[in-house]
C-alpha cells in the first residue's frame, strides 16, 4: 500500500466518521480489503492528529464542543493560565503526581523554579519534559502497559507501583466535569486515575471552563476525592456555585484568586 493510498484511505475514514458518527474496525477492513491491524493503525494516527476518538472496536467522531474550541490560541492561553495557578499550589520538596494529558503537560515549564520536587508520571512526553528542566526534579515512572490511545502507561503494574508511594498532590485533567458526579472521561481505562487519587493527599483537577457541565458516560474521580478544581474565569456563575456547594476549592486561573 503506497503512502498516497494510505492518505486517501484515512481521508475517507475520517469523512465516514464525521458523516455517520462512528465506524468499526471490522467494517472498515472489509470495505478497504485490508487487515484490521492496518485499520487500527489508521485510527490511531487520526486520533493522534486530534481528528477522532478511538473506542473499543472502532472510532467515534469528536464531540462538537471539542472541535469548536480545542485548537486555538485562546485554548492554549487558558491552559497556560491554569498551569500557572496549579504551580502556585506546589511547594518546594513536594511529592507530586502528574497524569497524562495536554493540560497537565502545560504544568511542566512552571516547575522550573521549584526545588527538590519528586514527580511521578505515567506519560513519556511529560517525563521527557521533566528531564529537560535545569532544577532536575526526581523523576518516577509508573511503568505498566503502554496505551497508545492515551499515550500513557496503564494497567495493574502501574497501579501497584503507585500504591507503594504516598504523594502530596495529584494534578489531573478531565474530558468533562459532571457537576453532579465529578470528573468524566471518554477513556474506559479509569483504574489508574482512581489509584492516583487515593495515593495523594490533595487531588487537583485542571480543566478549561467549557468542559464543565459536559456529561460523559465514564465517571473517573468522584467529587468526594477532589480537593481543588482549577479552571479559567469564563465559568458561568451557576456552575461556580454548584461546584463550591460540593465543598471544592475553586480557582479561576486568569484571576489568580479563588472564585468570588
Amino acid at each position: 500500500m503506497t503512502k498516497r493510498n494510505t492518505q486517501q484511505r484515512r481521508h475517507t475514514i475520517l469523512a465516514w466518521v464525521n458523516e455517520y458518527g462512528e465506524v468499526s474496525v471490522e467494517s472498515l477492513a472489509a470495505e478497504f480489503e485490508t487487515s484490521e491491524v492496518t485499520i487500527r493503525k489508521d485510527l490511531t494516527a487520526l486520533e493522534k492528529s486530534g481528528l477522532l476518538l478511538r473506542r473499543y472496536g472502532g472510532a467515534i467522531a469528536l464531540p462538537k464542543e471539542i472541535t469548536a474550541s480545542g485548537k486555538d490560541e485562546q485554548d492554549s492561553a487558558r491552559k497556560t493560565a491554569i498551569a500557572k495557578a496549579a504551580a502556585a499550589l506546589i511547594k518546594d520538596h513536594n511529592r507530586i503526581i502528574i497524569d497524562s494529558g495536554r493540560t497537565t503537560e502545560t504544568l511542566i515549564p512552571e516547575l522550573a523554579q521549584k526545588r527538590g520536587l519528586v514527580v511521578m508520571t505515567n506519560a513519556m512526553n511529560i517525563a521527557n519534559r521533566l528531564l529537560s528542566l535545569e532544577n532536575e526534579p526526581t523523576l518516577l515512572m509508573t511503568g505498566g502497559t503502554w496505551d497508545p490511545h492515551s499515550e500513557s502507561f496503564q494497567g495493574q503494574v502501574a497501579e501497584q507501583v503507585l500504591q507503594s508511594y504516598d504523594f502530596d498532590q495529584l494534578f489531573i485533567g478531565a474530558d468533562g466535569i459532571d457537576v453532579e458526579r465529578g470528573t468524566t472521561t471518554f477513556n474506559e481505562l479509569i483504574g489508574l486515575s482512581r489509584v492516583m487519587a487515593k495515593s495523594a493527599r490533595e487531588v487537583i483537577v485542571m480543566v478549561e471552563s467549557d468542559k464543565i457541565g459536559r456529561k460523559i458516560p465514564n465517571l473517573e474521580i468522584p467529587w468526594a476525592q477532589i480537593t481543588t478544581l482549577i479552571t479559567d474565569n469564563n465559568l458561568a456563575d451557576d456552575l461556580r456555585q454548584a461546584i463550591k456547594a460540593r465543598g471544592i476549592q475553586l480557582i479561576c486561573a486568569e484571576l489568580h484568586t479563588t472564585c468570588k
